[in-house]
């Protein structure tokens, strides 16, 4: 297929063992996002603990995002001089010592400090694995490779949310809080003993550049990092970072506010919130995986056009993320979920895609820094999210407004998807570096 080549040889002898760095990415995931859901599910256990109202909570739930956010940046430019497993075991270890303090908190202010500790711990996960997938996967697999460790995050809400607060009912929310925290540490000896840096198998420094050659066949050349400065001035990537940051404002808001929102909204026990939450992230979890992975890597394989297809499932789902504004005006929990699930599913089904290409856009030299240019836009929504949610409810004692916002913010997104990111095809390098 014109401007696509695999490079079949170089990867054959990885091919098992790059399907192993995948789940083990997928893995890191579903624990990364058990202690996130965690404070949703714990909601009213610290308002009790610790009389606070919907604002501080919105204010606690971006918390994490404030240090995450501040990461980013910088996070991209470690990643890329000293690698994922190093950068990995660090942040792991981090994110579980911060779990182990939130569980321990005596007041809100140390549990405040320990949320701000896991966004620095959390804060190179995403590109790290960005930047894995980029250096073991070539180009046609990477999507269904990126569905693993992106699915993993809607799956660890569906599993999470029902699954850890059945614990805090039982034991209380110090222990949901101690249990994540120990499956960190085992997540960190996992990654300890499985993961390796692809070495000679990677295609680090490679890009693949279809205008090099007549009739668009790709062309490998030695591609120096790229700044980030000049990165920030990319027209792709730009667009990437606004729909990306759309996204994840959806995401977040139905990460913190979720459970409380049918509690609240639809009168239904907080129990019950636990298990119907489920029900949305595991349709989420599906989407992701079988359109935004499976579907998208099998359509690509087939012969269609690559950049159409990414384009196709990236746009379509966002637009489906527009569901979220239905929420708003549901009268009953089915009409609510319904409407929850159709922006979630698809935004979930986009997922993939938009994690996809960093490794796309740029050689894997710079996938680091785009990975958290984009994960820094990502993480701005995060810290908005729940804020102006605890603060439009807190107001007007309505999830009407809170629903509206996300809607709007979407279809700034797909604009940017359709003005700024364009076709997806690697920037050019050369004008790049020369700014």
């Amino acid at each position: 297929m014109a401007g696509e080549t695999y490079y079949a040889d170089t990867y054959a002898p990885a091919e098992r063992y790059r399907w192993t760095i995948g789940v083990l990415l997928g893995v890191g995931v579903l624990v990364n996002y058990f202690d996130r859901v965690n404070l949703s599910v714990s909601h009213d256990a610290l308002v009790d603990s610790f009389g606070i109202t919907p604002q501080v909570f919105g204010q606690l739930s971006a918390a994490y995002s404030w240090t995450y956010a501040a990461c980013q940046l910088p996070t991209g430019v470690v990643l890329d001089l000293f690698g994922v497993r190093k950068v990995t075991l660090w942040s792991v270890l981090i994110w579980g010592i911060a779990s182990l303090a939130a569980a321990f908190a005596p007041g809100i202010i140390f549990f405040f400090a320990a949320r701000l500790l896991l966004g620095i711990g959390e804060a190179p996960t995403f590109p790290a694995n960005a930047k894995a997938v980029g250096a073991w996967f070539p180009s046609h697999e990477r999507s269904l490779a990126t569905a693993l460790f992106d699915g993993s995050a809607k799956l660890a809400n569906a599993i999470g949310v029902p699954l850890l607060g059945l614990l805090l009912l039982e034991v209380g929310w110090r222990w949901s809080f101690g249990f994540t925290a120990v499956l960190s540490f085992g997540y960190m000896a996992l990654f300890a003993i499985l993961y390796r840096e692809p070495g000679r198998f990677s295609m680090r420094n490679v890009i693949r550049t279809p205008s090099l050659v007549p009739g668009g066949d790709a062309a490998q050349i030695i591609a120096p990092p790229i700044p980030l400065g000049q990165l920030l001035r990319q027209r792709k990537i730009i667009g990437l970072a606004i729909g990306s940051g759309a996204y994840n404002y959806v995401f977040y808001l139905l990460i913190t506010w979720l459970p409380t929102y049918l509690a609240q909204a639809q009168h239904i026990t907080l129990q019950q919130s636990f298990l119907y939450t489920g029900v949305p992230w595991l349709v989420a979890a599906a989407c992701g995986f079988l359109i935004g992975g499976v579907l998208v890597d099998a359509l690509i394989r087939n012969g269609y056009n690559a950049s159409t297809v990414r384009r196709t499932v990236l746009i379509g789902g966002t637009i489906c993320g527009l569901g979220i504004l239905g929420a708003a005006f549901a009268h009953t929990v089915s009409g609510a979920l319904i409407c929850i699930t159709l922006s979630i599913g698809g935004l979930s089904a986009a997922s993939p895609v938009i994690w996809s290409l960093p490794s796309l856009l740029v050689p894997n030299t710079s996938t680091g820094k785009v990975g958290g240019i984009v994960n820094f836009a990502n993480q701005i929504s995060a810290i908005l999210a729940p804020i102006v949610t605890g603060y439009t409810v807190g107001a007007t004692h309505s999830y009407t407004l809170a629903f509206a916002i996300p809607a709007i913010y979407i279809v700034i997104g797909i604009a940017s998807y359709f003005v700024l990111l364009g076709r997806i095809e690697p920037i050019d390098v050369r004008e790049a570096l020369q700014g």
